[in-house]
């Protein structure tokens, strides 16, 4: 077998090349479309989130905290690659940034400093997590192990 294609070693079948993944796979426009909808997403959550956490401190905390965690995972599992949950998280931070900007006239939407930093590391925090976590398993996958 010198020449020609490759072969399995055990059933003789033709080896398959892996698709590409991650940057190296072609551009797919439904993909882009698909995490400029989560950046989107991630932006209005990042409103709603520091709207509900000035006016109910403890509780609208957590209630944004939650939103956010939600959508990052949620796009993670849609997409099923880690910038699934970067798409929604950079939305959200442009436009918590965007807030923090203030008016001239000197008001802001942020209520109190400790709960917009709460918000700030929470959410980054929340992003992280979901963009690092390990793949899920696939559904109906062989582990390896014979007679499971």
């Amino acid at each position: 077998m010198s020449g020609g294609k490759q072969r399995q070693p055990r059933t003789g079948a033709s080896v398959r090349e892996p698709a590409p993944t991650g940057l190296a796979a072609p551009l797919n426009p439904g993909r882009i479309g698909a995490y400029l909808g989560l950046a989107v997403l991630g932006g209005l959550v990042g409103l709603a989130g520091a709207l509900v956490q000035a006016a109910l401190f403890p509780g609208g905390l957590l209630l944004a905290l939650a939103a956010c965690a939600g959508l990052f995972y949620g796009g993670r599992l849609l997409i099923r690659t880690q910038i699934g949950a970067l798409a929604p998280a950079a939305g959200w931070l442009i436009s918590v940034i965007v807030l923090l900007g203030g008016r001239p006239e000197g008001d802001y939407v942020f209520g109190d400093e400790l709960g917009l930093t709460l918000f700030m590391l929470g959410g980054m925090a929340v992003a992280v997590m979901c963009a690092t976590m390990s793949r899920s398993p696939q559904q109906g996958a062989d582990n390896g192990r014979p007679g499971k």
